[in-house]
């Protein structure tokens, strides 16, 4: 396991800020039990920040028959869906909610070609929700099969996230269960998929990103 390469932006910045809390209430309390008590919740946050921006290192088996999981989560939507960005018609629309708790890094379901991306500003509602796939900010990408076959993979900010980062360009080739993106702070992860799709798992089920099969072609 690694810390991600957005853990060393923010980590540093948090440790400051818990590191200047402690002094000022050092200085300020008088009550060394609550000093010491407030220190170890500080101690635990600090380590939540850490764990958030780990990287578990992953075998990834390719398939071209299959769409892996694009992040760790829970799969809250299940549905056949018009998908009006980009298709312009009916797909299968996978959903995976991300907590706080799990991996926040983003891989490519399929192998190929980065055919599309486009961000869009928006709201923060919770991610759970439904509405945030279309209201939320989120940045939407399109994977390329060598054969044609498309399957996208919309990143939405959530009430927490407030910051969705991509690292591909239309053009860029990608292998299956490569990292592509990273989202901070809870969030969701949408996928599009053709109708001859078969989904491999059910609502609430805890996907693996990289990993999971959720869906064969």
């Amino acid at each position: 396991m690694t810390i991600h390469k957005e853990g060393f932006k923010i980590i540093p910045i948090a440790f400051f800020f818990l590191a200047l809390l402690d002094a000022i209430i050092y200085i300020s309390l008088k009550q060394f039990l609550i000093f010491y008590f407030l220190m170890a919740a500080s101690l635990v946050l600090a380590g939540l920040v850490v764990y958030f921006f780990r990287v578990p290192n992953r075998e990834i088996n390719i398939n071209e028959n299959h769409i892996l999981s694009p992040a760790d989560g829970k799969v809250v939507v299940i549905n056949k869906v018009f998908e009006k960005e980009y298709f312009k018609d009916e797909r299968i629309q996978v959903s995976i909610f991300m907590s706080p708790l799990n991996v926040h890094q983003n891989r490519a379901p399929i192998g190929g070609e980065i055919s599309y991306i486009k961000h869009f500003p928006g709201a923060f509602y919770p991610a759970y929700v439904e509405k945030s796939s279309e209201l939320n900010e989120r940045c939407s990408t399109v994977f390329k099969l060598n054969n044609g076959t498309e399957v996208l993979s919309r990143q939405i900010a959530g009430t927490v996230a407030r910051r969705i980062c991509n690292y591909k360009n239309p053009g860029d080739l990608i292998e299956q269960g490569d990292e592509y993106g990273f989202i901070r702070f809870g969030s969701r992860v949408d996928l599009f998929l053709p109708l001859n799709a078969k989904v491999a798992v059910k609502l609430d089920e805890k996907p693996v990103g990289g990993k999971t099969i959720i869906a064969t072609f």
